[in-house]
């Protein structure tokens, strides 16, 4: 949790597969913790979605992609001298875009639901 708390404010750190983690942890390990971490103002209603198979929203997609490939180019760009360090850059940029845009999003679900 703590990790995911710190990937908020740091660029570098990724949240989400932490938050995950520990949804996936708590659920398992203290049914009291996990029931707080859903029930969370911050991030309950993520990690519902995302537990549900709603994913995310199309908006959120959007502004999830646009900010890692700021950040991606920023790093690359002012960052990273080796072209092979720039390299592993771009793929991880496309192996989180291509996970993005595979997960279904929250419209979607809504949708099948009605």
């Amino acid at each position: 949790m703590a990790l995911a708390i710190l990937g908020l404010f740091l660029p570098i750190l990724p949240t989400t597969p932490f938050l995950l983690l520990a949804a996936a942890c708590f659920a398992r390990s203290s049914p009291r913790f996990h029931s707080w971490l859903i029930g969370n103002r911050v991030f309950g209603l993520y990690i519902r979605n995302y537990q549900e198979g709603r994913a995310m929203r199309p908006l959120h997609k959007a502004i999830s992609l646009l900010l890692l490939w700021a950040v991606l180019g920023f790093t690359a760009w002012f960052a990273v001298s080796s072209i092979w360090a720039r390299g592993l850059l771009v793929v991880v940029g496309i192996g989180v875009t291509v996970h993005l845009l595979t997960l279904k999003g929250a419209a979607h679900s809504r949708r099948r639901r009605e």
